[in-house]
């Protein structure tokens, strides 16, 4: 994660659009007495069997787990909800041999949704190329690959990140390549909390991953007083106007968010004199 970390900071360092607000920053510390702790599955959205079927399920989930805009009805409980409604429906419907051939239509029948998902081609494609590389090197589990990791967090980012192109969250930022593994981080959070950081869940260095910045946390950091907009990007925000993935614009807000939350934790493991970890970020950033 030492990649994320060190391009978000340089992001930072020459942000154009947004601001990382120290004062801000130290405002918030000052408030944080205590950590809550965060249930994974307080919601009751998600597949749960204590085995390999879950991991399936988790590294699918993650897969699909982008761009729930402009549908405003469509949020992440309905594909973890909709994902789990299947599978216990039907125990071979993550099987790579059906991941590779889903089409459109039909994923949206798993999901119960009653009309065309936001990107769903690009969705159909990562089915596909899950199911693919899964076969190909993990003799069709995604329980192996997370064994394959010695219960390094950073290392399964590694593995998936290479393995599977669809996870390679990266930009080109002012002629700087900026790495921030949304999804793939998210697959090792969600793995440590839904098992309890035992089997398939234990990481020695879950501490290592960063926040899972996506278009909700920025808008977090900005109503606490962390992240500051340049007049033009406010304005798109308040406009609902799109703002293109991979753009300047994009890209400083998450990596902005990373970096703020990065000093944030550090302020308040001065403050507390204890460690901080983002082991539930994953959660409430993809809620």
């Amino acid at each position: 994660m030492d990649d994320v970390r060190a391009s978000s900071a340089w992001v930072a360092s020459h942000s154009s659009h947004v601001v990382v607000d120290s004062s801000g920053i130290e405002k918030v510390a000052e408030t944080i007495d205590t950590i809550p702790k965060v249930n994974w599955d307080f919601e009751g959205i998600h597949y749960f069997d204590n085995g390999p079927l879950t991991v399936q399920y988790l590294f699918v989930l993650d897969a699909l787990n982008f761009c729930f805009w402009p549908d405003k009805d469509l949020n992440y409980d309905n594909l973890a909800a909709g994902l789990k409604a299947a599978l216990q429906n039907d125990k071979s419907v993550f099987d790579v041999d059906r991941l590779q051939k889903y089409t459109g239509p039909e994923l949206r029948e798993l999901l119960k949704w009653p009309r065309p998902l936001p990107l769903e081609d690009e969705r159909v494609r990562l089915l596909h190329e899950v199911g693919f590389e899964l076969e190909r090197s993990f003799d069709g589990k995604a329980s192996n690959l997370v064994e394959s990791c010695g219960k390094s967090a950073v290392k399964l980012v590694a593995l998936v990140t290479r393995h599977f192109p669809g996870f390679r969250d990266h930009s080109i930022y002012k002629g700087h390549q900026v790495f921030l593994y949304k999804r793939a981080q998210i697959f090792a959070a969600d793995l440590w909390g839904a098992f309890g950081g035992q089997g398939y869940g234990e990481f020695y260095d879950i501490g290592s991953i960063t926040i899972m910045a996506d278009y909700i946390v920025p808008a977090v950091l900005r109503q606490l007083g962390v992240l500051k907009y340049s007049a033009t990007l406010a304005s798109t925000i308040e406009a609902n106007s799109q703002i293109d993935a991979g753009s300047e614009e994009e890209v400083e807000l998450r990596a902005c968010s990373i970096y703020a939350v990065e000093k944030m934790k550090e302020l308040i493991s001065m403050k507390s004199g204890k460690q901080v970890r983002l082991k539930t970020i994953a959660w409430s950033s993809s809620n």
